[in-house]
């Protein structure tokens, strides 16, 4: 029997991974468990932490009038720490529910509960990832190295949210956006208006997506007792997720009239296309939703990889102008 033709149990598959990812496929045997733990095997985390550092960047840039060589560091640095961040943060979540998992039918296949790695083997990985980060913030300003120091406070809370509040996923949004505000700042030297409003348009935005996530879960959610937006919304999320999807748009139109104010109006007018942009396409997966069908939310959580890319051409237009 191929290693293609065994059951995700008996090759270590995480269950809600990508079939057929690079992980699964191409790693040598001995890493595949701690890059699953780092999620490399389900990239769209990566995504939905790296994009708004690149709407912080791009703002700041269009903010200020200016373009260097250093911006395109910025560009590849938040790249690159997105996804050893993302790594340590999942690697964090997962030492911390490890008496969770193996109760929950989508996260018992995690390295952790499924046996893959111990404890204390994920905390070593956490450490590499963790210092490899540093080493790329370091080649920030002192203002960008100190705002990613403080990231950490929400990133070490955010496992434990769902034990003491229905609303885990603002925690989520407080760890998830916080390149909006470091980008903006690795590129100014400052933190401005634009940037924090920014900041709170992507907590917006992650209270809808993680939420249309958390409908998968909410029947294990109740029984082991933990809490989520999904528990709290019930049956009708409708009402709610259309109150996030507004604030978002918003909230990130703000950010670009403050960002773009004084320079040339039709850059702006470029630039609002942005947060519409990215609304149509919330209302999008708010027209298909369906909280019973499982497969269907994850589509649709993954799919705000397409929604958060669809500001940054506009962006880009109105940088340039």
């Amino acid at each position: 029997m191929t290693e293609s033709d065994q059951t995700p149990e008996a090759t270590g598959q995480v269950a809600d991974a990508v079939r057929g990812n690079w992980v699964d496929r191409l790693a040598p045997r001995v890493t595949r468990p701690y890059l699953r733990l780092s999620r490399a095997d389900r990239p769209i985390g990566t995504w939905l932490l790296l994009l708004p550092c690149w709407w912080g960047l791009l703002l700041a840039m269009l903010h200020d009038g200016r373009a260097g060589w250093h911006d395109l560091w910025i560009f590849g640095g938040c790249a690159i720490g997105a996804f050893l961040m993302r790594g340590a943060g999942c690697t964090w979540n997962d030492i911390a529910d490890r008496h969770y998992d193996g109760s929950v039918e989508r996260t018992a296949s995690r390295p952790i509960p499924s046996g893959q790695v111990s404890a204390k083997q994920a905390l070593v990985w956490l450490v590499v990832q963790a210092l490899v980060a540093l080493l790329i913030l370091l080649t920030f300003n002192s203002m960008a190295i100190l705002l990613g120091v403080i990231s950490l406070v929400p990133v070490c809370i955010y496992p434990f949210a769902k034990r003491f509040t229905w609303w885990p996923q603002a925690f989520l949004g407080l760890a998830f956006n916080w390149g909006a505000l470091l980008a903006w700042v690795a590129h100014t030297g400052t933190l401005e208006a634009p940037a924090v409003v920014l900041y709170l348009a992507g907590i917006a935005w992650t209270l809808f997506y993680d939420t249309v996530y958390a409908y998968q879960d909410t029947e294990d959610d109740a029984l082991i007792g933990v809490k989520s937006t999904a528990l709290l919304f019930g049956d009708n999320p409708g009402a709610w997720l259309r109150r996030f999807l507004v604030l978002t748009v918003l909230l990130m139109m703000v950010a670009v009239i403050l960002a773009a104010k004084g320079g040339h109006p039709f850059a702006m007018l470029i630039a609002l296309l942005g947060p519409w942009a990215l609304g149509a396409h919330l209302t999008w997966q708010l027209r298909q939703l369906d909280t019973s069908d499982n497969p269907l939310l994850l589509r649709l959580f993954r799919s705000n990889r397409d929604a958060a890319l669809l500001p940054l051409p506009f962006f880009a237009i109105a940088m340039l102008l």
